[in-house]
């Protein structure tokens, strides 16, 4: 055999030397001037980082009481990438999360580095899923909201979603307050998803949430439900609400709106059931609002406490005939009379001398036509139309509480002004927070004003105590305490402004009690009752409220107060 030409042989050399060369080259270029970059570009791939949710705080009564706790869960994920058999770890996995083997394998087939299967399940789930060992399947610390008492104060409280984000009421309203701060973990991970043992693993811990404390008690809370349940229920009503107010500081003890729901499950019940109807809807106080009227005419002297009018069942008013709820003849009453009959027409009288002017000033005065500012979402301001805007019929009938809208916590906040000496109170749901770096920080002192004279509010609770001892009100007595309080029976206004709905009413009772030394307002009101009037629907459920609140905040029964200068007018 021929030996290859010397040229051919230098010519495969060359051809070696250069392709060494580039090689050389090559790997000088990644292992020194590219080197720090694609390490960083390795780490990258086998790092993970993921967000570590932060426990979020609760929410409590009064007295410490849990009412929105979080519970340890866990949220299952997966890195399709790493997942070897879609179909076969969906299969697996169905049955146990509870969704479709098709959409599982779906979500671990997708193009991304991450994706939900699962949140908030149970620990022992978790726990279960964990020992299989399924590539690609990993977990993240989590918390499930829960809500002992379910369906307890579910309007004030609310409810949270499944991304552990408030949706309503004090879980929204306090949201900031209650999520914390998310921490991080960034860990080194294998070509399965699993931790490399030794690997990078970095923690920045999360920040819990602080802690809402409430002013609702819980066991009154209770209480009053039970109630508002039992009497929506013989009354035939369409729903209801409750309010406990302490008078001095505003506190709210109880609040309760019917129909409620339980937010454990909140999912399964009717959006309508989530509004707190005590403070977002606004109905026509109907007699109740007399209070207001009867005020306006004291503290202005716009008439004598001994002063007697001359009371018809019926009046031509701006175009209009109004009437009292029950026809009769001529009557002789005084304001004390007026107020404890509920008389219409008396009412009209007595707006009549105060002036349009300063009765607009006085329903301003008392809070209407504006939100409280309880701190709620939601809150309904009312309506009260603007002094311009009345009619020639306007001051009779917003004298007897038709033509505006209050809300259930405004009229309570009305009669806690009037048992406070006359000096209105902001109303308040929460007494401050706990939280975990800053420690206990109280609520802001809720907001004063003098609506009227320490005087004037003495002579009305004078007058709302006779209306129950031998007016209208006689229903919501309670035997050794003397109540003050005002009944009301509010027609309901149709939904297209043609005027009011036949035969439907709201009722209501709103009082406090004991009359000489107030401890607490309630209002109790009921949805359009079978039973129509407030005196005969809505005072019995106060009386069953108002001795649970006797009971569970030791109220002294207190000394009685006289009986205002009256004409002699009886039931």
């Amino acid at each position: 055999m021929s030996r290859p030409p010397l040229s051919r042989l230098v010519a495969l050399l060359a051809a070696m030397l250069v392709s060494f060369g580039a090689i050389f080259v090559r790997l000088t270029v990644l292992q020194v001037s590219q080197a720090a970059s694609l390490r960083e570009l390795a780490l990258e791939q086998r790092l993970r980082t993921v967000e570590l949710p932060a426990t979020r705080g609760a929410i409590v009564d009064r007295n410490g009481e849990p009412l929105a706790v979080s519970l340890e869960a866990r949220d299952v994920y997966a890195d399709p990438r790493y997942v070897q058999d879609p179909w076969a770890t969906a299969a697996v996995l169905a049955p146990l999360l509870g969704r479709g083997r098709a959409e599982l394998a779906g979500l671990l087939r997708e193009d991304t580095s991450f994706v939900y299967l699962a949140r908030q399940v149970d620990l022992d789930l978790a726990e279960r899923i964990a020992a299989l060992g399924l590539p690609g399947v990993g977990f993240l610390p989590s918390s499930r909201r829960s809500y002992p008492a379910g369906s307890l104060a579910a309007q004030v409280l609310g409810f949270v979603g499944v991304d552990g984000v408030g949706l309503a009421g004090l879980e929204l309203e306090y949201e900031d307050e209650l999520a914390g701060t998310p921490g991080e973990r960034t860990q080194e991970i294998d070509p399965l998803g699993q931790p490399i043992a030794g690997g990078i693993d970095v923690e920045r811990p999360p920040i819990p949430g602080a802690t809402v404390v409430t002013t609702i008690d819980r066991d009154l809370q209770y209480q009053a439900e039970r109630a508002l349940e039992e009497h929506v229920r013989v009354n035939r009503a369409r729903g209801g609400t409750v309010i406990v107010m302490d008078v001095r500081t505003g506190d709210l003890l109880a609040v309760a709106s019917y129909p409620w729901f339980d937010p454990n499950t909140f999912a399964e019940a009717s959006a309508d059931t989530y509004r707190n109807r005590a403070v977002t809807d606004a109905f026509e106080p109907g007699s109740t609002n007399k209070v207001i009227t009867a005020a306006a005419a004291v503290d202005r002297g716009a008439v004598g406490l001994r002063e007697v009018f001359s009371v018809p069942w019926e009046m031509r008013v701006g175009g209009y005939t109004i009437h009292d709820a029950h026809p009769h003849g001529v009557l002789r009453m005084t304001l004390g009379d007026i107020i404890a009959e509920s008389s219409n027409i008396g009412s009209v009288l007595v707006a009549q001398r105060v002036g349009a002017p300063a009765m607009a000033a006085y329903l301003d005065r008392f809070g209407l036509g504006r939100p409280t500012g309880l701190g709620f979402p939601g809150e309904s301001p009312g309506i009260l139309p603007p002094l311009y805007a009345w009619t020639g019929s306007s001051l009779a009938t917003i004298s007897y509480g038709q033509g505006i809208a209050a809300t259930p916590l405004q009229m309570a906040a009305v009669y806690a002004a009037i048992a406070n000496d006359g000096r209105w109170v902001q109303p308040r749901l929460v007494r401050g927070i706990r939280d975990p770096r800053e420690g206990s920080i109280p609520a802001p002192a809720p907001r004063t004003r003098r609506v009227v004279a320490p005087e004037t509010a003495a002579v009305i609770a004078r007058m709302l105590a006779h209306a129950v001892e031998s007016g209208t009100g006689a229903n919501a007595a309670v035997p050794g305490y003397q109540v003050a309080g005002k009944t009301g029976t509010a027609r309901i206004p149709a939904p297209d402004g043609s005027g009011y709905l036949r035969g439907q009413y709201i009722a209501s009772f709103i009082g406090f009690l004991p009359a000489s030394e107030p401890r607490v307002v309630i209002a109790a009101i009921l949805d359009r009752p079978a039973t129509d009037y407030g005196g005969v629907a809505a005072a019995p459920l106060f009386q069953e409220v108002a001795r649970a609140a006797i009971t569970r905040l030791g109220i002294e029964p207190g000394r009685p107060l006289p009986p205002p200068p009256t004409a002699g007018v009886a039931r």
